[in-house]
């Protein structure tokens, strides 16, 4: 078995997702994967690659996923001093508004929109701006 049949899911998972510059190369009978993508997408294909190769052993591929500065900028490029929350299983965005006084579930949907498509889904290590 060639290593792209191998590793064909983590490798799908890596071009289907918004992963900047990335390169998947095979050289001297070892796959290279690299980009710079949320830390999300980065622990999503190393789950893919755990499934494949549970003891990582097989030292025929090489990870190397860097995670992008994820604080937003504002209108001059300056970085905000936004707070942020990691999504944990079981959350929803009116739980995570209720630790907020004064914040609805609907202005962190707003403020979110970029990451969130729709407000009743949701994932775990997602990472979300709080509104001032």
């Amino acid at each position: 078995m060639n290593l792209q049949s191998k590793y064909r899911k983590v490798i799908d998972s890596a071009q289907e997702s918004q992963i900047e510059d990335l390169s998947i190369t095979e050289n001297n009978e070892v796959l290279y994967i690299s980009g710079t993508t949320s830390e999300y997408i980065k622990e999503k294909l190393w789950d893919l690659y755990n499934q494949i190769d549970q003891d990582m052993r097989s030292g025929d591929m090489v990870l190397d996923i860097k995670v992008k500065d994820e604080k937003p900028e504002d209108e001059e490029g300056e970085i905000e001093d936004s707070q942020f929350y990691e999504i944990k299983s079981g959350d929803s965005l009116s739980k995570i508004a209720e630790l907020y006084p004064g914040l609805t579930w609907q202005e962190l949907f707003e403020a979110n929109k970029d990451v969130i498509k729709d407000p009743d889904i949701i994932y775990p290590g997602q990472k979300i701006k709080i509104p001032k």
